[in-house]
């Protein structure tokens, strides 16, 4: 078959930073209708080509491993075997403009990081890092597509309807009036390791379910991947006396899904409530009503303005927040922006469900 143009993109991260590029996607499925698109990313952020059909071959580099030199090597193979009409890369290194240029690709779009980037690339589009992460991405093919309207990432899930039904039949086994509020309290064991510290305590996560539990008006649906294990454990352990009744908590904590399977728990849901975590920008791509809790990271580059259905909750006393990557690579020792009364969480719910009831 003979496509009007092959595209190879270029975006490295976490499963949130692929979701983050997926309006990239849709300009250029809608420019080029008949385009084949190959998508190059690292191991741990794969999975995230189930999340759109805008993606026609998915390639795999460890371009930030330890064999950076080999990674480079077999990339810019693909690259060249591959006849690619276009490169586009989301990196913002100045080395970035000259392993798109040793691809021999006719037309190489990347940031601009510099002269050199302006010499080897055909087009170097200025890198604003001070909006909305959908934005910033998009800023590289903004010449296909001139709109001043928010690009708010699209999810589409393709699980046949037996797997939807085990799904809904896994969630609504008892008939409930209440409506249904997602917990997903972790973030990847990744983000901690690189001491990227943006999850909420233990006893705070605790103290926000059970008042959404007496309050009688709320299910929780409890959920977590391996990352999560020992926090959702540890709430559990202290919400025993409501585990007996699925009509009031649902744990789903235990069970493994992959992430279309989780995506449509989020779809079937009433809202999540989150920290800044790949699960948030789900729930954004689904157009979902989601909370999320902000500690060091910036609500404005990582959830769309403007829109209702997306609420940052943070701690508006700190003058220093946020500072994580802007200001520092790691997380503070004091974490006082993480201190968020649960009262206010707890009225921000309610606020947010009495606009879903209107």
């Amino acid at each position: 078959m003979k496509y009007e143009k092959r595209i190879l993109l270029i975006n490295f991260g976490g499963i949130g930073d692929q979701i983050l590029f997926f309006p990239v996607l849709q300009t250029l499925k809608k420019t080029f209708e008949n385009s084949y698109i190959t998508f190059v990313t690292e191991p741990r952020s794969s999975s995230a080509i189930k999340l759109t059909d805008n993606i026609d071959e998915l390639f795999i580099s460890n371009l930030k491993s330890g064999n950076k030199f080999i990674e480079a090597v077999k990339l810019i193979k693909k690259a060249i075997f591959g006849r690619y009409d276009m490169i586009i890369s989301s990196g913002s290194s100045s080395l970035v403009s000259i392993l798109l240029f040793l691809t021999g690709i006719k037309e190489r779009i990347g940031y601009d990081s510099g002269a050199l980037s302006r010499i080897l690339l055909t087009k170097a589009m200025p890198l604003n890092q001070n909006q909305y992460a959908a934005d910033m991405y998009h800023d590289l093919v903004s010449a296909f597509e001139k709109s001043t309207e928010i690009k708010i990432p699209e999810i589409s899930l393709n699980l046949d309807s037996d797997h939807r039904e085990y799904l809904e039949n896994l969630l609504f086994d008892q008939l409930s009036d209440k409506k249904n509020i997602i917990i997903h309290p972790g973030v990847s064991r990744l983000s901690i390791e690189k001491k990227m510290i943006k999850f909420w305590p233990t006893d705070k996560w605790v103290e926000l379910i059970k008042k959404l539990l007496v309050s009688e008006k709320y299910r929780i649906i409890l959920t977590g991947g391996p990352d999560d294990r020992e926090v959702l454990q540890e709430i559990k352990t202290q919400l025993a006396e409501f585990s007996s009744n699925r009509k009031f908590l649902l744990d789903l904590s235990g069970r493994r899904f992959n992430i279309e399977e989780f995506a449509y728990i989020v779809k079937i849901s009433d809202m999540l409530v989150c920290v800044d975590s790949a699960p948030m920008h789900i729930a954004v791509g689904l157009k979902k009503h989601v909370a999320a809790l902000f500690g060091p990271t910036d609500e404005n580059k990582l959830l769309p303005s403007g829109n209702r259905l997306f609420t940052a909750i943070k701690n508006d006393k700190l003058k220093c927040r946020p500072c994580l990557w802007d200001k520092r690579q790691t997380s503070c020792a004091s974490l006082n922006c993480l201190e968020i009364e649960t009262d206010r969480v707890f009225n921000t719910l309610e606020e947010k469900f009495s606009i879903i009831l209107k």
